[in-house]
Parts: C-alpha cells; structure tokens; sequence
C-alpha cells in the first residue's frame, strides 16, 4: 500500500501520503461495514428495530465509504492522477443513491419539497457528468488503461437519470405513500449497496489472495445486491404485507 501511495502522491510530503494511507483503511473498512449492514439490512424483517438498527449503521458507513473516497480522489486529481475522476462521479453518486433512499422513509409520507426538487437537480446532474466527462475521459487513450469498463459511466448515466425522473415524479405527486415510498427506498439502498459490493469484491481483488483473483465466488458477491433487489421490488408490489408505509429505517 505504501508504495502505491508513494506512486500516486509522487513529489508530495510524507505527511500526505500517510494520511492517504489512513484514508484508504477508513475507506475500505467503512465499506466492508456498509456491506454487512446492508447485508442484515435485506436479511431481517423490514421495519423492525433490527432493520432500522442496520439500516442506520448502513447510511453512515456509506456517507463515510463514498466521502472519503471522493475526497482521496479529488485529492489525486489535483496532483495530476486525472483517471480519478471516475471515483469522484463514484462517490457522489453513490452519495445521491443512499442519502435519497435515506430521507425517503425519514420524512412524512405524502410529502415533497425542496429537498426532492434539489434531488432532481442533481440527478439530472451527475447524468450529464457520466455522459459528457467520466465517458469521454474512459475512451481517451489514457482512460483505456485504467481498468474503467466503458459501460461504467453510460450505465451511471442511465440510473442517475432514471433516479431524476422518478424524484421529478415525486414532486409532481406531491409526495408517494405506501408500496411505492418502499420501492423507492429499497432501489436507492440496493443501489447504493452494490456500488460498494463491485467496489470491494471487484475493485479490491489485487489486495487480496493471489487464489481469489478472478474468482467467480467473488463476482457472485458483486452482484449478489442485484437479484435480491429483483426479490423485494416483487415482494413488496405484490405482499399485502407492504400496503401500509414503511417505518423509518
């Protein structure tokens, strides 16, 4: 790790380099925390104190897995590691996903206001910033060889856009209750989750066991937020369990 540190911060003082080695534990522990919290957040049954329990625990390691990481690439960035950008769209984004899903079950149901305006602003933001700069950058010659698939930013693109249209719907509606409020907590969490499944179990492979690299054990744990979204979305649409507004998570 430190040499990696002493690679990317290459003229800038010890001091910075350990602190960037600090930030990269933090970052990565934050996320291996938010990745169980989710985990038990999709394990136990919803609305219950458990729920609310790793949902909270959730929320926070998220803030502090894509904080962290925004900074320590916008960090890189300003030292000239320009293929950092895309962690810094990553980490907004991932931002965007769960502080939404967050205030949507924190809030009254049936209620909308600035907040959710600002929240269409900013989708429709980071839409344009995948499209028009992280896309562009991964094509350039450069971007070809950081490891960034050129699928990343459109497939960003596409959610971020699809999260702008549905915020838009919300304040049109003047809010959603019931079924519809948990679907659209469940897809911002789950989305904000596999962000940090990809991100460790795909992202993290050279730092770990030369027997896992490429394994197919670790892609099923990438995805694994995926169909257990597909799960709840169906579950929730069509349980007479879920008629009533979820509590707060």
């Amino acid at each position: 790790m430190t040499s990696t540190f002493n690679h990317l911060f290459q003229g800038s003082p010890p001091w910075l380099i350990a602190v960037a080695a600090v930030a990269v534990v933090v970052h990565i522990g934050a996320g291996l925390v938010g990745i169980l919290a989710g985990a038990g957040a999709v394990a136990v049954r919803k609305g219950e104190s458990l729920h609310r329990a790793f949902g909270k625990v959730f929320f926070f390691a998220m803030l502090t897995m894509a904080g962290v990481a925004t900074i320590l690439a916008t960090t890189l960035v300003a030292n000239g590691v320009t293929e950092q950008w895309v962690n810094i769209f990553a980490g907004t984004f991932t931002v965007y996903l769960v502080v939404t899903g967050w205030r949507t079950v924190t809030q009254p149901a049936a209620t909308a206001g600035r907040f959710e305006m600002g929240a269409v602003v900013a989708g429709l933001g980071l839409a344009g910033v995948a499209l028009f700069g992280v896309l562009p950058m991964v094509l350039s010659p450069a971007g070809r060889h950081s490891g960034v698939p050129a699928a990343a930013p459109v497939i960003f693109a596409a959610v971020a856009a699809l999260g702008a249209v549905m915020d838009l719907k919300v304040v049109l509606r003047h809010g959603i209750s019931g079924p519809q409020r948990i679907a659209r907590h469940l897809w911002r969490m789950c989305a904000g989750w596999f962000v940090a499944t990809t991100s460790f179990f795909l992202g993290q492979q050279k730092d770990m066991p030369a027997f896992l690299h490429d394994s197919p054990i670790l892609l099923a744990l990438a995805l694994a937020p995926l169909p257990l979204l597909l799960f709840w979305m169906i579950r929730v649409r069509v349980s007479k369990g879920f008629k009533a507004a979820v509590a707060p998570a």
